[in-house]
């Protein structure tokens, strides 16, 4: 048996002022009177006093109608932070392996805070299989794997007769594996600015588009360092300014592999990011960029516990004969399988089957024909005909593999599970927008409130791509994706 599955996809992926004094006023009669002197005082306090409740007014309405002029569809719209004039911009951030209830855990009081001043989702879901180069792509454009195309971070494409991987950028980053349009390309032919640090995905293209600022991966580069990248970007002249900016980082997932979502060193790495996120947001408070700005933290899938999984060996299952005619293996800890042409794959599949019915609280089976709906994921020759989704506390190995397969935490299980779910925290424009139109409606559908907190309703991350184009007022350039049309109006 060969397959493409390697070391790294189980040990987690790449890591002047001015002083006034009032005149005294000039007495010019010694015959005016006290009450004259008072009507004229008074008159002028009164004026002034109109005057500056007028400015007042019109600055209250303007910081409660900017955010709804900067989400009409122009980019045209300018905004001045006091000093320069800006366009509608977006700043996300992926902060790989972030699940969505490590926010409870206490340790991330500066996102938690952002979520406060601005708001976060229940939840995100990650499309099927939870890994990370089909979701990061799938928050990009808005797609399911079976459209876009990438379908594990390791696969065998029968119509290329090619293998996908992820960690060969030389080979994966071939724009012939990536389906569907990027919001980085539909903001460009918008006519936008964009830039990319290290967000996994192409550099270029089906169509030959790409960011107007790009910045290949690199492990272990210093969170320091990317923030003086983005500031960088943020601080440009508006000719030059991107008004899509993405980011990636890759170290708590690392982490989560390595050692486990409940270790030290998890909880480290979450204390670590989210001090990366209170010098982002305050940066960006500092340049008065607070209602200008949107910025945005998503994860790509969560992580469980597996060092104590259950161990599936396919022998036991299908046969040694059969576990020696498989050719091709997909995927992590779901096994895609691909056996020699001339093999009797409904053999394979009855004693599959059998297990699967043996051991329904284990694993599922499924054929590209009976594969669950909601996964969204047999559309696509990519997806191997035979597929071993197992339960959370399972993995399926080989007697030659055995255990070493598996890393102390793990993703790629059933995207319904609340320890796969991903993260979602905002603030700007956006978030300021939407909880004013709260407090003016009665209709709370999509929301709840924890104290202080503004919670809109999990939702899956095909529906991203929608947002983004909101906020940056390009929906009329986007292109046709999974998500549901008018999901975001609820909150407009």
């Amino acid at each position: 048996m060969s397959g493409p599955v390697g070391e790294e996809e189980r040990k987690g992926l790449l890591s002047e002022e001015t002083s006034y004094q009032e005149p005294k006023p000039e007495v010019q009669n010694s015959n005016w009177s006290i009450k004259k002197i008072l009507l004229i005082l008074s008159t002028f306090i009164l004026g002034f006093l109109l005057f500056f409740g007028s400015i007042l007014e019109c600055w209250t309405r303007f910081a409660d109608g900017k955010q709804q002029i900067t989400l009409t569809n122009s980019n045209d719209i300018l905004v001045s932070n006091g000093t320069h004039e800006f366009k509608p911009t977006v700043l996300m951030v992926s902060i790989d392996g972030l699940r969505a209830d490590y926010l409870d855990r206490g340790l991330t009081p500066h996102l938690l805070e952002i979520s406060r001043v601005g708001l976060r989702a229940e939840w995100m879901r990650p499309i099927f299989p939870t890994l990370t180069f089909p979701n990061h792509w799938a928050l990009l454009t808005g797609l399911y794997a079976e459209s876009h195309g990438i379908v594990a971070n390791n696969f065998w494409d029968p119509e290329t007769n090619s293998t996908f991987l992820y960690s060969d950028p030389k080979q994966s980053w071939d724009a012939s594996w990536w389906d569907g349009e990027p919001i980085w390309e539909t903001a460009g032919k918008a006519g936008l600015i964009t830039a990319n640090l290290m967000w996994p995905g192409p550099p270029i293209t089906q169509t030959g588009a790409s960011p107007t600022y790009y910045v290949p991966f690199k492990n272990k580069v210093p969170l320091n360092e990317k923030l003086d990248q983005l500031l960088q970007w943020v601080d440009k002249p508006l000719e030059d300014r991107p008004q899509l900016i993405l980011a990636y980082e890759p170290s708590l997932d690392q982490a989560g592999h390595a050692y486990g979502p409940g270790s030290k060193e998890v909880n480290n790495s979450l204390v670590y990011i989210d001090t990366f996120a209170r010098d982002l947001h305050q940066a960006l408070a500092d340049r008065n960029l607070s209602e200008i700005i949107d910025i945005v933290f998503v994860s790509d899938h969560g992580m469980t516990d597996t060092r104590h999984v259950e161990f599936i060996y396919l022998e036991k299952l299908i046969g040694q004969d059969l576990v020696d005619a498989i050719e091709h293996v997909d995927g992590w800890p779901s096994m895609g399988l691909r056996f020699h042409n001339k093999t009797d794959m409904s053999k394979a599949l009855e004693f599959l089957t059998a297990a699967a019915t043996n051991m329904p609280d284990k694993l599922s089976v499924y054929t590209t024909e009976t594969m669950l709906e909601r996964y969204h994921f047999n559309h696509n020759p990519r997806i191997a005909p035979l597929y071993i989704v197992p339960n959370i506390g399972y993995a399926v190995t080989t007697e030659k593999e055995g255990p070493s397969r598996m890393t102390k935490g793990n993703h790629g299980y059933d995207n319904f599970q609340p320890s796969m779910f991903a993260a979602f925290i905002s603030d700007g424009p956006f978030s300021t927008t939407i909880k004013y139109n709260k407090r003016e409606t009665t209709d709370a559908a999509g929301w709840h409130s924890t104290g202080e907190y503004h919670i809109i309703n999990g939702f899956q991350n095909v529906e991203l791509y929608g947002l983004i184009c909101k906020l940056l007022g390009i929906e009329s350039f986007a292109a046709d994706t999974n998500g549901t049309k008018g999901f975001w109006d609820k909150y407009f």
